[in-house]
Formats: C-alpha cells, sequence, structure tokens
C-alpha cells in the first residue's frame, strides 16, 4: 500500500529533548554535553547514516542549544546555493547534506572547515557536518572529504518499528491521545514511518480532534485527509 507524507509544520522545533535517542543515546549524548559546555572542544563531529536516522534533528537542535545560549552558528545544506564567507561571529559551522554539495557548496564549506579551525582570534570553532554516507565514501573533492574524517564519526541508526511505535505511544500519552493498536497501524502501513513525519501526523491529528470533539479513530483520519 503506498505510504503517504505530509506537507505540514514541525510541531515543535527540533531539539534534544524531542530526540528519541534509542539506538542512537550515545550519540545525543555527546552532542547534548558539547552543546552545553562552555569550553567546547574543537574537535569535528560527523554524522552519517540512512535518510530519517535523525541526522538533521541533531544538526539543528545543536543550532537551537547554541541560539539559546546566545551563539550564532554558519549553516549550509542542500538548499543553500550560494552560501556566505565564514563570520567570525560564529561559535561553530554546520554542514548538513554534505553527500549532496555542488562544487560552489563545497568550496564555502572547504573555506568555513579551515577558517573554523584556524579562527583569527586563536580560538577554534567547532565543525558538526552530516551525510547518507562515511566520509571515506562521499563523491566529494579529496581536500573536504578528508578533513569531515579528521574527527568523531558516528552512525546512526534508524529506529525499529517496536521503536517507532513506543515513541507515538509516549507522544500520545503525553498529550492525553489514546491511540488504539488499529490506529497505530494504519498510520504505520498507510504514511510515511519517517518518525518526523509521524510526529507532524500526530500533531495534526490532535489539533483535529480537539477541534470537532472526537477521539482520534481510523475513520477521523480518514476525514481530517478529505477535509485538508
Amino acid at each position: 500500500m503506498k505510504q503517504m507524507a505530509l506537507d505540514i509544520g514541525l510541531a515543535s522545533s527540533p531539539s534534544f529533548s524531542n530526540f528519541f535517542g534509542g539506538p542512537n543515546e550515545s550519540v545525543l549524548k555527546h552532542l547534548e554535553l558539547w552543546a552545553g559546555n562552555s569550553l567546547r572542544s574543537p574537535v569535528p563531529i560527523y554524522l552519517w547514516g540512512d535518510a530519517a536516522c535523525g541526522k538533521t534533528h541533531l544538526l539543528r537542535a545543536v543550532r537551537e542549544a547554541l541560539r539559546e545560549q546566545g551563539a550564532a552558528s554558519g549553516w549550509i545544506d542542500a538548499s543553500v546555493l550560494e552560501p556566505p564567507a565564514f563570520n567570525e561571529s560564529w561559535a561553530a559551522v554546520i554542514l548538513d547534506d554534505c553527500h549532496l554539495y555542488t562544487a560552489v557548496q563545497q568550496q564555502a564549506a572547504f573555506n568555513w572547515f579551515v577558517n573554523a579551525l584556524n579562527a583569527a582570534d586563536g580560538h577554534p570553532r567547532w565543525v558538526l557536518a552530516a551525510g547518507n554516507v562515511p566520509p571515506a565514501d562521499l563523491a566529494l573533492r579529496e581536500d573536504l572529504r578528508t578533513r569531515l574524517g579528521w574527527g568523531h564519526v558516528f552512525a546512526l541508526h534508524a529506529l525499529t518499528e517496536t521503536e517507532r511505535r513506543a515513541v507515538l505511544r509516549r507522544e500520545a500519552d503525553a498529550r492525553g491521545v489514546f491511540l488504539s493498536d488499529e490506529v497505530m497501524d494504519f498510520m504505520l502501513r498507510r504514511f510515511s514511518r519517517d518518525l518526523g513525519n509521524l510526529m507532524q501526523l500526530l500533531d495534526q491529528l490532535d489539533g483535529y480532534a480537539l477541534r470537532t470533539q472526537r477521539a482520534v479513530t481510523i475513520p477521523l483520519i480518514k476525514s481530517m485527509l478529505e477535509s485538508a
């Protein structure tokens, strides 16, 4: 049966608190400790794994944690077609979607990397990057590819279906929403199993159920889709 992805907004911004660690708990803790430490290590970190394993969520969580501390960061992903020059005010540079970089993005990422570790004020900035394969397998220019593999390299793993169900159940319980096994099966069968997408679906279901004063059931889900 064809799965559907929902084009709706996130219920909340990606953060450490709303990331389910599961098999990636050690990576989550590592990033939390770094982001919360004023004396941050300049050792680069690279995250890799298949789509929907949480790479972008964690990168955005780091950016948000820095922002809450009043610290800015540079960001490049595949949608940033013309990245700006390195900014000395940044506390970190964050490079997402490295496997998709164009030649222009690769040049900018290399310049950011070099400037981050050789900052003019003598205080190296942190480099956090992510892609879908290990650094050695990236189809990038050699000087950037090798630098991405200089520091800590962590593989992220997608959640199992049991873990996805547990996260959905926990989030639904926190909202006071009852999800029957039948509804859970329907959600996992009919929609993208990406956890972020499932969280968005749950947020929309919660809002629609409140507006219509109905319980979350399969007919309610179908009604919500028909009214969208």
